[in-house]
């Protein structure tokens, strides 16, 4: 079997739109999270969000262009541009035929669905953009990084939710595996902190009104949540066949070794009460990478900040690892810092995985101060902890009953 490498990282979040950046502020445990911004959210429920900080989209898209495209484009993009820039790979010397792009998206273009409504309503048929659908649809943030770099290799989009960059990095992963790329640009892209997608979340009571305490917000298995912090970003990897890595002495982050998927069959938005899905999910991950409960060293949880998620997560950990195994590893949630990406959180969450297998730390969990007694698992709310970690899981639930558990191992 073909081994898959990471050779290049590029994110835009909340916590800054460079790798340097966001690695600096998750490492230290910083909040990212605060007052609505982009629109007047006076009238929500929930007035609280992880707006994106730091990305230019004028270094990486054309005035021009960006009139053409909806904003998780811009940020799908500028993290593609980004993690190709990382991974060193001189397009020019590559077979292009053979390299590939897989970027999800939970919802797509739903800024652009806004404002063409309102042009519909205000204005009639005949004003509506010729460029809504393709703005809109989830699959065209990949088509046109296809575009803009030549990238002729396998190209499409996974919609799973808040598991749909899990599915497109484990999708990418099987793609090189059986040899049809050698590379693949993977990942997610997400802006959902809209008029729309905010009152929608507000009508479901997902979101926490923790509004005057922005900062504390999301605050993953803490007994005090109530509900998850929304986000924009996009996180995205360049996935290299190892040896195709090694032949032109690519730094490699970390080998992405496996891949698990599942699906509750039981609700629309709540995870199974047993756990069982997403256990799964986390066993076959380990299995297709060839490693048991014992190898595993950290945990990079959905942890969502939601009395559900939260507590049925920790009792899939259990169930999949072993109860006892299970308190013996450290496991964190960089949503508590970064809120929650929807679609692209899992490509956020991946990169954060692989610089800790890089650099040997495991990052924090902030706001957990008075633990939910569900919730009883190592969940490292001291600060950033250095660990030589071997393995990780990153593990990704989505509406739908949607599992997606990623498997990292150290690089060699």
């Amino acid at each position: 079997m073909r081994r898959v490498v990471i050779t290049g990282i590029g994110v835009v979040t909340p916590l800054g739109s460079a790798l340097p950046t966001f690695w600096e502020n998750i490492r230290a445990g910083r909040n990212g999270i605060g007052p609505i911004e982009s629109f007047d959210a006076s009238g929500m429920a929930s007035r609280i969000a992880g707006e994106v900080q730091g990305f230019d989209v004028n270094a990486f898209i054309t005035p021009k262009d960006q009139r053409r495209m909806d904003r998780f484009t811009h940020y799908a993009l500028g993290a593609v541009d980004m993690a190709l820039d990382d991974s060193g790979l001189d397009l020019e010397k590559e077979d292009r035929d053979r390299i590939g792009v897989l970027v999800g998206s939970g919802i797509g273009g739903l800024r652009t669905l806004e404002i063409q409504h309102g042009i519909l309503r205000d204005r009639g048929p005949g004003r509506c953009s010729p460029f809504m659908i393709p703005q809109m649809i989830s699959n065209i943030a990949g088509g046109l990084a296809a575009i803009r770099h030549g990238l002729r290799g396998p190209n499409f989009a996974v919609v799973s939710a808040c598991a749909s960059a899990a599915h497109s990095l484990g999708g990418a992963l099987r793609i090189i595996e059986r040899g049809d790329a050698d590379v693949m640009v993977s990942g997610g892209a997400e802006a959902s902190v809209t008029e729309l997608g905010v009152a929608g979340f507000c009508a479901m009571r997902a979101l926490s009104t923790r509004n005057d305490e922005p900062e504390t917000a999301s605050r993953p298995f803490d007994r005090d949540r109530d509900g998850f912090v929304i986000a924009d970003g996009a996180g995205v990897m360049i996935l290299e066949e190892a040896e195709h890595a090694r032949a032109r002495g690519a730094r490699v982050y970390a080998e992405l070794a496996g891949f698990g998927m599942t699906c509750d069959a039981y609700h629309m938005t709540a995870p199974a009460e047993d756990g069982r899905g997403a256990a799964r999910a986390m066993r076959l991950a380990m299995a297709d990478a060839g490693l048991t409960a014992g190898d595993i060293d950290y945990i990079n949880a959905h942890g969502t900040s939601t009395p559900l998620n939260d507590k049925v997560e920790t009792l899939a950990i259990k169930l999949a690892l072993g109860e006892e195994r299970a308190r013996e590893i450290p496991v964190s949630s960089s949503k508590s810092m970064t809120g929650h990406l929807l679609g692209a959180a899992a490509g956020v969450e991946t990169a954060i995985c692989a610089l800790s297998l890089h650099e040997g730390v495991v990052p924090p969990t902030i706001n957990l101060h008075t633990p939910d007694p569900a919730c009883d698992l190592d969940y490292v709310s001291e600060g950033l902890r250095e660990l030589p970690v071997r393995a990780c899981l990153n593990n990704s639930l989505g509406f739908g009953g949607h599992n997606a558990c990623l498997c990292l191992k150290r690089a060699e």
